[in-house]
């Protein structure tokens, strides 16, 4: 179907977006598209786009569904929808607003990415090989990072005040400058309580000695810490000697492995989203993917009729 032109009521509401919004060229030629397309379908039903009505905006939604596009497609084009006739509205152009009783077509979220814990176990392997002192405070980044499921701005930014004094807990300080405890695990106090031994030779000399001493991972950097860039970079390495994809391989992917892996040996969610930091249960509900994963692969190995 050919689509047709723009009607003049949709070029006064692109040129009060180039002159009142200052919206971008781009932007301007997205909503020129969304709503030529709109357009298009009232038209074919015999309305202008201006006088379309909540059924026609609910069957072109429907139509776009039924073709497949993706949900945040048809989202966006609610929104240039909403917008547009909120500008009709507004230059009494129309009495009523026909798609303020639709609602945004409901985007899933996305599943987080992890490692199985096979691939950790690859990658830890990787790290216990590296040796000298940049080996054991990697050693003690990763066995912290999987043993905490820390962000990672937490991680290279802890103080070195942030250890208890019996070396088994991390007070941690997350979004929102609020404190949280997280126990450590036997591999993780170790690697730390080693990795301590040599950490004065992180620290920078002169007058930036001071700033960077309070950081259990200190750096000759501006910021006195060693920077999330530079640990991310250091994680690529590792996942090339642990023979993984480095695409796969992130501080963040860790930390969702960690969240996963802890779930799947009978974590709570509560413990869980106190470990995480989360501030809403809500966000840590997501992890519970796992459990039926778990569950299905139960059926499917244990299952006698799984088989046939």
């Amino acid at each position: 179907m050919q689509k047709e032109a723009p009607s003049r009521h949709v070029e006064s509401f692109l040129e009060m977006l180039t002159v009142e919004r200052g919206a971008a060229e781009n932007t301007i030629e997205s909503y020129r598209r969304d709503l030529s397309d709109f357009a298009a379908f009232s038209q074919a039903r015999k309305r202008a786009p201006e006088n379309a009505s909540t059924d026609i905006i609910r069957a072109y939604l429907k139509k776009l569904s039924g073709a497949g596009m993706a949900v945040s497609t048809s989202a966006r084009r609610l929104s240039a929808l909403r917008q547009f006739f909120r500008f009709l509205h507004a230059e009494s152009v129309r009495e009523d607003d026909p798609s303020s009783v639709i609602d945004s077509p409901r985007q899933g979220r996305p599943l987080p990415k992890y490692l199985s814990e096979d691939e950790v176990d690859r990658l830890l392997l990787a790290t216990h090989a590296r040796r000298g002192a940049d080996g054991l405070r990697l050693i003690a980044l990763m066995e912290i990072l999987y043993a905490t499921g820390l962000r990672v701005s937490e991680l290279v930014g802890l103080p070195l005040a942030a250890l208890s004094r019996d070396g088994n807990m991390l007070i941690v300080r997350g979004k929102g400058g609020k404190e949280r405890m997280v126990p450590l695990s036997e591999p993780a106090a170790e690697a730390i309580a080693v990795y301590s031994e040599v950490r004065e030779g992180f620290l920078p000399k002169g007058k930036s000695t001071n700033a960077a001493a309070r950081f259990l991972f200190p750096s000759r950097g501006k910021h006195g810490h060693l920077t999330r860039a530079r640990f991310g970079q250091m994680l690529k390495e590792l996942a090339v000697e642990a023979d993984l994809e480095m695409k796969r391989v992130s501080p963040h992917v860790l930390r969702h492995s960690f969240a996963s892996h802890m779930l799947a040996h009978g974590a709570d969610l509560r413990s869980l989203q106190q470990m995480l930091g989360h501030a809403d249960i809500a966000t840590t509900q997501i992890y519970t993917h796992v459990l039926d994963e778990r569950l299905k692969r139960l059926v499917q190995d244990h299952h006698p009729l799984a088989t046939k």
